[in-house]
């Protein structure tokens, strides 16, 4: 008869199958490391473009308002140009400047003072603050240098400035940093006639290192040898920047969220056996406990930790606490699990098999006289002491176990759970044998030829020989 043999094919000719990328074209790791390279490099850049033409403003800081008093109210100006505060100190150091707006009272030579319509003062001047006797700055405009081709006055700052040291109330730096100070001083001018000069204007820049300035002034008079002498008080108001309360604050959060990371470690550990993976949460903890001193010391101009801030209390103290007792907890764990496998490798616990019972022979009509004797129970083995403790530091779960398992009858009890009432019972390891009654006994036979296996002849001797083993 005729049959198919199957054509062999090599495996070449096979089609392959390629899958669709839908128009995707997959990227190389190269490719996107020199990609990932150059985006790091384009922002960069960026922030640093942000200093370019960042000391050339539009404008002059103090230009309109000296023109303005040179046109509404000429006379003589004291510009702050520098304002350094110490809180640790704590002062506050004002760097005046003397400037003269009036054509009566302006130095030849000497106008464009933050290119504006004001000069040099052209009367020498001695200059007080807060009632001082003595003077803190005296200024001589003769001292005051020409220019020998265009003959325009030098402005020399150790000669047209001068510093005032004022004292600072530091009773809110515990709030950094939302610190604010105030501070409020008297100025007074006077010629070398002794006639005090009226100070028009007082006025400082807005913005120093890790502060805000904000300053008010206002005309004033003290009364010497009975006579009202005009003087200029100021008010400036010294507050923290936003940016640096931003970043105070980030740094804060994260440090706490470290501290928190530490609590997890520890949860993580204590479900751990493997001392190894327990050496890893430690390691980072470790880790979290050195660096949390480090954010803190990031903090922009943070006061020190002797100075009581609050954000200290709340924060610095409680973390390093919390991220210190967590190593702790990691360590005694670690310490705990060492003991344990130590233990449990010098005395190790007796596994005891014990033989599976014989099944006995089926009963006949006639009883022995004596049961057999069962085997002699064998004793359990006594477990190695254990911790009290060792539970609930290691998270251990103390699981209860019947009375035959722990006799080793679990073989006889499955035996018996499996196959049901078996008669006769077998025989327990502890000796014991409990005999039923005799009404709730029954025997099951098979229907034969001859009718059923249990005749009256037949019943009646296994009942006599049944009644005679039970008085025996």
């Amino acid at each position: 008869m005729g049959g198919t043999s199957p054509i062999g094919r090599s495996r070449s000719d096979a089609v392959q199958l390629y899958t669709s990328n839908g128009g995707i074209i997959p990227l190389q790791n190269v490719t996107i490391l020199i990609f990932t390279l150059i985006f790091s490099l384009l922002f960069i850049l960026a922030l640093s473009c942000s200093f370019i033409g960042g000391d050339e403003e539009d404008e002059p800081l103090f230009k309109s308002m000296l023109n303005d008093i040179a046109t509404n109210d000429p006379g003589l100006v004291m510009l702050g140009e520098n304002v350094d505060i110490d809180v640790d100190e704590p002062s506050v150091t004002v760097s005046w400047s003397l400037v003269a707006c009036g054509d009566s009272s302006e130095l030849d030579g000497s106008s464009g003072v933050h290119e504006s319509q004001c000069g040099l003062p052209s009367m020498a001047l001695w200059v007080y603050a807060d009632n001082s006797p003595e003077a803190i700055a005296i200024y001589d405009p003769s001292a005051i240098p020409f220019v020998r081709k265009t003959g325009q006055r030098r402005r020399i700052e150790n000669l047209v400035r001068f510093d005032s040291d004022h004292t600072l109330d530091v009773q809110k730096a515990r709030m950094y940093p939302f610190d604010t100070y105030l501070l409020t001083s008297t100025l007074r001018a006077v010629d070398a006639s002794n006639i005090t000069i009226p100070i028009r204007k007082l006025s400082t820049i807005e913005q120093v290192t890790s502060f805000l300035v904000e300053i008010s002034d206002v005309e004033s008079y003290e009364i010497i040898n009975g006579t009202q002498v005009p003087t200029r008080d100021f008010d400036l108001y010294i507050t923290r920047p936003g940016q640096l309360r931003f970043f105070a604050l980030l740094l804060f959060g994260i440090s706490w969220m470290l501290s928190h990371v530490t609590i997890g470690h520890v949860i993580l550990a204590r479900r751990l056996v493997d001392i190894k993976s327990m050496t890893k949460h430690l390691v980072s903890a470790f880790a979290i406990l050195l660096v949390i001193p480090q954010l803190r010391k990031s903090m922009p101009d943070s006061p020190a930790l002797d100075d009581g801030a609050l954000i200290d209390y709340i924060g610095f103290f409680p973390q390093m606490i919390i991220s210190a007792s967590c190593v702790l907890t990691i360590l005694l764990l670690i310490m705990l699990r060492e003991y344990d496998e130590m233990e449990g490798k010098q005395t190790p616990r007796p596994i005891t098999v014990r033989p599976l019972p014989r099944p006995l022979p089926p009963r006949t009509p006639k009883a022995s006289p004596k049961p057999p004797a069962p085997p002699a129970p064998a004793t359990p083995p006594v477990p190695p002491r254990k911790s009290p403790l060792k539970p609930f530091l290691l998270g251990a779960k103390v699981r209860s176990r019947p009375a035959a398992m722990e006799r080793g009858e679990a073989t006889c009890v499955k035996e018996e759970l499996n196959a049901g009432f078996v008669f006769p019972p077998i025989p327990h390891a502890n000796g014991i044998l409990h005999h039923r009654s005799r009404s709730s006994r029954f025997r099951l036979g098979t229907v034969g030829p001859g009718g059923p296996s249990g005749s009256a002849s037949g019943s009646k001797s296994s009942k006599s020989n049944t009644l005679k083993s039970l008085k025996e």
